[in-house]
């Protein structure tokens, strides 16, 4: 069933961030961001001076101005006050339309992830981000075509990597992964670094906050055919869909949308493996992918 055309979306920069207006279409964040610069520097102000007058860090005020973070409500007021702008921050904020956001490069979607209290996600071509070892991530972004330039790869690379922070918290989201299984095969890397991926992922699943479950390729119908979806749950318990296509991944608030992904995604649960089995599998993976001088103990898959 395809997605119905979205009539109500939420603007990506309400929970975290955009990679920057040459990267997408220009939002009302980038409109806010562009008037927040302008009467900082009618002003006299630099950023750091800014952020000092307001408290707040000098990360956020260019967050702001690049159209990446929201301007919140009582900072929309004090900068007002502290610039003189007779209110202008504040109306646009509270007039903000919602509109439809159109991302294209993950990345966007990871600051956002950065502040889920849950996500539920499906994967059929590569490994979740969350769940990647540096290697394999390499891999992935090489892949990428046209390739990136190396600045761009380096950025994209170490926001990958730092994102994995999620999973050191003490009190992490609940995550629950669905990943078809040819995907537990595709050698993104060399041999060795291919098992000690496979190995990392079986770590993560033992995780108590995280649930892998693999989708098994003898299932011969299943509702994951359209492609890699995430449903999130931010902390205002709001959820999000987030999709990804060739071009233009998309993060939506529309209710018909969710209600779509969620049934597909507890379609999914019922026709992927269990968990104890799904676990079996990677470490049988671990040892039909291993190099011919490793060994890979597959009587650790139980122990979750």
């Amino acid at each position: 069933m395809p997605l119905a055309k979205p009539r109500r979306a939420t603007p990506l920069g309400l929970y975290g961030g955009n990679e920057g207006p040459a990267a997408r279409s220009r939002t009302p964040l980038d409109m806010i961001g562009a008037l927040l610069a302008h009467f900082r520097r009618a002003a006299g102000h630099t950023q750091e001076g800014l952020a000092e007058l307001a408290g707040i860090s000098r990360d956020t005020i260019a967050s702001i101005e690049q159209g990446r973070r929201l301007l919140q409500g009582d900072t929309a007021r004090k900068l007002d006050a502290l610039l003189d702008t007779k209110g202008a921050l504040s109306v646009a904020v509270d007039n903000l339309p919602s509109v439809e956001t159109v991302v294209f490069h993950p990345v966007a979607y990871m600051e956002v992830e950065a502040l889920a209290i849950a996500v539920d996600a499906f994967e059929n071509q590569v490994l979740p981000g969350l769940l990647q070892t540096e290697a394999y991530a390499t891999g992935v972004l090489r892949a990428h075509a046209p390739a990136f330039p190396e600045d761009v790869f380096a950025h994209h690379l170490a926001v990958r990597m730092g994102r994995k922070e999620i999973l050191r918290r003490p009190a992490p989201p609940n995550l629950t992964f669905i990943i078809w299984e040819p995907v537990l095969h595709a050698p993104h890397t060399a041999e060795a670094e291919h098992a000690a991926q496979l190995r990392h992922l079986l770590d993560c699943a033992r995780l108590p906050r995280v649930t892998v479950q693999i989708l098994p390729l003898s299932s011969r119908r299943h509702a994951g055919l359209g492609g890699a979806f995430s449903v999130l749950e931010m902390p205002d318990h709001r959820q999000l869909a987030y999709v990804e296509t060739q071009r233009r991944s998309t993060l939506s608030d529309e209710p018909e949308n969710l209600s779509i992904l969620k049934h597909k995604y507890a379609m999914l649960r019922t026709q992927a493996l269990n968990v104890d089995d799904s676990l079996a599998l990677i470490a049988q993976a671990c040892q039909d992918d291993a190099p011919a001088q490793e060994h890979f103990d597959t009587t650790a898959a139980g122990n979750r």
